[in-house]
């Protein structure tokens, strides 16, 4: 009869050597990067304060016609290169986070890294 021994990595069938002696492998501490729920980027810090209302200000060079853009709204969702906002009248915004330089809030807001 064969025997399959799992292991962290798997199932593996012990080597002939292996047979007499099976312990399992150390463990491995978890990097610190591993044991954060969340990593510091704007898109997390954002999706971290879903509904909160605050001020986004954009900016957006070479563009003649509408190079800056201040929106007042709440978070709606954030993704990995943009955020989705909607102001107190329900308009809703889709903007690029490359756009985004910095945004307030009136109140305390989430950051738990």
């Amino acid at each position: 009869m064969v025997q399959y021994y799992w292991y962290p990595g798997g199932y593996a069938q012990p080597q002939p050597q292996q047979q007499q002696q099976m312990t399992a492998p150390p463990a491995q501490p978890p990097t610190p990067a591993a044991a954060r729920e969340e990593q510091s980027y704007i898109e997390n810090i954002l999706r971290m304060n879903k509904g909160k209302l605050g001020t986004f200000y954009f900016t957006f060079e070479n563009n003649k016609e509408w190079n800056a853009k201040v929106i007042k709204g709440y978070i709606e969702a954030a993704g990995r290169d943009h955020v989705i906002l909607s102001d107190p009248s329900g308009k809703r915004y889709l903007m690029l986070l490359i756009y985004l330089d910095y945004v307030t809030f009136d109140e305390e807001i989430n950051y738990n890294l």
